[in-house]
């Protein structure tokens, strides 16, 4: 039986990895895939469950498919993912709309459940070992065709006070070498432009195969295929080796951007989330890449308002911002996350946590407005990502630099006198700035 099975996916770039995974499984069982969910027979809800807040999101939509549902615009909602993972227990019992759910270790079963639950009437619920899963697969890429996302690792050992993931997405595994490459190849060969490169820690990639870090080999692997961009997420500030500094430095590919997550620099709160290293080693690491990578660009993620982080250490984590200038910051006020050490540890209440992540999203927007106001006047290579409409009769068109990574980070637009297609580099002059996004036009 053929059936048409529409796919929503939260969260993060790994989890859409596993939705690109799952359609290409349907598709091979000899579902079609449709964008919208309106007229189909299964709408699979790939939920985010990091958070209290995207474990919201995901009900949210959830919801909304169960409103189709009654409509009799969808049959069936199945639920997969890391809430599903999380309150596998709840999920029945909470939201008796959903048909049937895949825990994380399970997506490769999205066929047989869309089967099951069509076609036996079951609730299937398939909670395979999330130590395990088979991390490969073809997939059906959702992005736009000039970028995708290579996923070379799953799980976490990192095992952060304040962290769910480790529960929900098992023990750290890398994936081959082989099997990384001979996916990149076809990604190269389909054309893709910009391979983003992504892990929980992919600073950790081959320890755990090979008993040695291999992300600098892969990446110099990574540059013989026929990329233009290789950008980096998540590194993380303990596992920097000197051969993976100089191999991001003398490789022309590999961006000079680096995600480097620290979540704070207080060391007392540090060492009671459980992160490895201290602020000295911070500053160090920062200082040392700063200085043997040209042109760098900083990526971080902030978490305000952890257990133990009193006024002076809040204090001490917005003065270290401003000496180290991070030029992109994704803030996030602590939320207590259930079953994690961190929840039952004393700490500020959410209104204070809100209050202290505005402050530092202040103190990030005045840094990020002085790094473009140093780009102005300069010529970027930019990543054109499609026509934007007119300004003043001239065409205007929107796109990245290296600076910029897709969907977190802000956008260019640029005006020509002539059609730049998607997916196209082309020289853009710095001209001006617009709420913390850069304007310039082609300099040809």
């Amino acid at each position: 039986m053929s059936y048409n099975v529409s796919f929503i996916s939260l969260g993060c770039a790994k989890n859409q990895v596993n939705c690109e995974q799952m359609m290409a499984l349907c598709a091979e069982a000899g579902y079609s895939i449709q964008a919208q969910p309106e007229g189909c027979d299964v709408v699979v809800v790939n939920t985010c469950g990091f958070l209290a807040s995207a474990c919201e999101e995901a009900i949210e939509n959830i919801l909304e498919m169960a409103e189709l549902k009654n409509a009799g615009q969808v049959k069936k909602i199945l639920v997969t993912g890391c809430m599903t993972q999380r309150y596998k227990e709840d999920i029945f019992h909470e939201l008796p709309e959903v048909d049937g759910l895949l825990g994380t270790g399970s997506y490769g079963d999205i066929a047989t459940a869309i089967a099951e639950v069509m076609e036996k009437g079951e609730k299937p619920c398939h909670l395979g070992n999330i130590h395990t899963a088979n991390q490969s697969g073809e997939r059906i890429l959702s992005t736009p065709p000039w970028y995708a996302y290579l996923r070379i690792a799953e799980g976490c050992d990192n095992h952060c006070a304040y962290c769910v993931i480790p529960s929900l997405r098992g023990r750290y595994r890398s994936r081959r070498m082989e099997d990384v490459l001979a996916e990149a190849k076809k990604l190269a060969d389909a054309g893709v432009q910009e391979c983003i490169v992504i892990a929980q820690d992919i600073t950790r990639y081959g320890i755990d195969l090979y008993g040695e870090r291999k992300l600098a080999a892969l990446l110099r692997e990574l540059c013989k295929l026929d990329f233009h961009w290789i950008r980096l997420h998540y590194l993380y500030p303990d596992e920097f080796t000197d051969e993976l500094i100089d191999t991001i430095a003398d490789e022309e590919k590999v961006l000079p951007y680096l995600d480097i997550p620290i979540q704070h620099c207080n060391d007392k709160v540090l060492k009671a989330m459980n992160r490895r290293g201290d602020k000295a080693e911070l500053l160090a690491l920062f200082r040392k890449l700063r200085t043997r990578i040209p042109g760098l660009v900083l990526r971080t993620s902030l978490i305000a308002g952890l257990p133990y982080e009193d006024e002076a250490a809040f204090e001490e984590l917005c003065e270290f911002l401003q000496e180290v200038r991070i030029e992109r910051a994704g803030v996030f006020p602590y939320s207590p996350e259930e079953g994690t050490p961190a929840a039952k540890m004393e700490r500020v209440d959410t209104d204070e946590a809100e209050r202290r992540a505005d402050l530092i999203v202040d103190v990030q927007s005045r840094i990020m407005d002085e790094y473009n106001e140093e780009r102005l006047g300069t010529v970027m290579e930019v990543l054109c990502e499609g026509f934007d409409g007119f300004d003043n009769q001239a065409m205007m068109f929107v796109g990245r630099s290296y600076a910029e990574s897709p969907d977190i980070d802000g956008r260019i637009y640029f005006t020509a006198d002539h059609e730049v297609e998607a997916g196209q580099f082309v020289p853009v002059r710095i001209t001006g700035a617009m709420d913390g996004e850069l304007t310039g036009e082609l300099a040809e």
